[in-house]
């Protein structure tokens, strides 16, 4: 599953394929025997797993081809029970191809990417300066060496929450004239070096560029966006949608979607009759974070949050990204400096 965000971690060392807040997620999910669900991210299998041990059904996803190969023995032990489908989670009512019992979702980059310095997400080990998921397309190093600097700027800021971003763009623009940034620890020590390291931060002064990059590259707030319209479509009346982030930016669309899903809508005003929407979703209790234990056992679950709704019999409703106010940012294939 999706569950690695962990380029800050202190102490502890990499949690290897560790599902976050497995018990949470079932306890919300509540799979059964003939039952139905979708996991978004398969990742390592952890989620799919435990739902198939209680007797349902999957019908998993990853956007990664390394993903998919190494599910392929969970496919063989559970034959005629898991389907794994490499595909994007934005796509899982058309994967899933009839309405589900329920939809699990685990956020942002998963431990096996972390901890394979070859792809690029990480500098605790060095690799190519690559972050992309699904192995295809403009990677991290096109952004850094060929976007502008405003829009690194932007990226790093809006995505990373880098309250120094500026710094850290003009430092790139600088660098990557003279030699181009291929490699995870050249850009992070670059990073380093223009912005120090001071021994009271709990995490390195790289770690908020490469959260922006990865962000970015991987178009992972708008996947997120548009897998949650897809959720609504796919799940049956009563079914349970449950997500688990890793940080500000995912919670807080998450947060928005189930508020705005869990409570009645009305047309334009300017209309002559104004049309209610239905909620198509009831809150299943309040946001749940990881417990002391885990957290201490898997420091990559230390932000974790869970939200979790379940679908009404009310029509999906349209699907309107505007509902998010995600950030306005360059489109992803970058642009030359001129």
């Amino acid at each position: 599953m999706m569950a690695g965000h962990g380029e800050g971690i202190a102490v502890g060392g990499p949690a290897r394929h560790i599902p976050v807040m497995l018990a949470e997620v079932l306890e919300a999910l509540r799979p059964a025997a003939g039952e139905t669900f979708v996991d978004g991210t398969f990742g390592a299998g952890g989620y799919t797993n435990a739902i198939l041990r209680a007797g349902a059904n999957v019908v998993a996803i990853d956007r990664d081809p390394d993903a998919i190969k190494a599910g392929k023995a969970l496919v063989d032990e559970f034959s005629g029970r898991l389907r794994l489908v490499h595909d994007r989670f934005s796509e899982l009512d058309a994967v899933a191809g009839e309405p589900v019992d329920g939809v699990v979702l685990d956020i942002g980059v998963s431990s096996m990417q972390l901890d394979e310095a070859e792809r690029g997400f990480s500098f605790r080990g060095d690799g190519p300066l690559d972050m992309r998921m699904a192995q295809d397309g403009p990677s991290a190093a096109d952004v850094v060496n060929r976007f502008k600097v405003g829009d690194l700027a932007r990226i790093i800021g809006m995505l990373g929450e880098e309250r120094h971003a500026g710094r850290v763009a003009r430092m790139i623009e600088k660098r990557r004239a003279v030699r181009p940034f291929e490699r995870t620890r050249d850009l992070a020590d670059a990073i380093e070096g223009t912005l120090g390291n001071n021994p009271k931060d709990k995490i390195h002064p790289a770690t908020r560029t490469f959260q922006g990059l990865r962000i970015f590259v991987n178009d992972e707030l708008g996947e997120l966006a548009r897998a949650l319209f897809a959720a609504e479509r796919a799940l049956k009346p009563g079914g349970r949608l449950v997500v688990v982030t890793f940080h500000s930016l995912e919670d807080r669309i998450v947060k928005k979607f189930i508020t705005d899903r869990a409570g009645q809508a009305a047309g334009s005003r300017h209309m002559p009759a104004v049309e209610i929407k239905a909620a198509t979703f009831d809150k299943a209790g309040k946001v749940v974070a990881a417990s002391d234990a885990e957290a201490r056992e898997n420091p990559r679950a230390r932000s974790a949050k869970l939200r979790a709704a379940v679908r009404t019999d009310a029509p999906a409703r349209a699907a309107d990204l505007s509902l998010f106010g995600l950030p306005a940012l360059p489109a992803l294939a970058p642009a030359v400096e001129r």
